[in-house]
């Protein structure tokens, strides 16, 4: 089970919807709802410094696992706020639940669950969270993980 607890997020990610987001029936496409989660997974990221935003081989994360409920579609010519935080980490993966709402956060058009596995791209093997990325993180959201 997840989408069980998200709230409201530190974290909030603006991003204006496109005319290229849209699908045939002139909402947002299923798809982009994930692409806009994962543009603000990396801003996130980059406010935390836990990457400088140019050589991915050095961010020792991998997107293991991806659940998104789809709770009422996007219109054209509007922005959305992504919130996002995590939650939890484990021995070696970590969890970032998300939503995106409204600007006034009066409608919520989605809530989603990344595990991000901790991963070493030279090797192609999950590693252990870096205890020093535990910390930051931890920091960050205000909480022990």
């Amino acid at each position: 089970m997840y989408n069980l607890k998200m709230n409201n997020f530190r974290f909030q990610y603006p991003i204006s919807v496109r005319y290229g987001d849209l699908d045939p029936q002139w909402h947002v496409n299923n798809a982009r709802f994930l692409t806009f989660i994962e543009q603000a997974r990396l801003a996130y990221l980059l406010e935390l410094g836990l990457f400088d935003g140019h050589s991915f081989w050095d961010l020792p994360l991998i997107v293991g696992d991806v659940h998104c409920r789809y709770h009422a579609p996007i219109e054209p010519n509007i922005t959305v706020i992504v919130g996002m935080g995590v939650t939890k980490i484990g021995t070696s993966s970590l969890t970032i639940e998300s939503t995106i709402k409204s600007r006034d956060g009066s409608l919520l058009y989605a809530t989603a669950e990344t595990i991000m596995v901790s991963f070493d791209y030279a090797k192609k093997v999950s590693i252990p969270v870096p205890a020093e990325m535990r910390k930051i993180i931890g920091k960050y959201e205000g909480k022990t993980l």
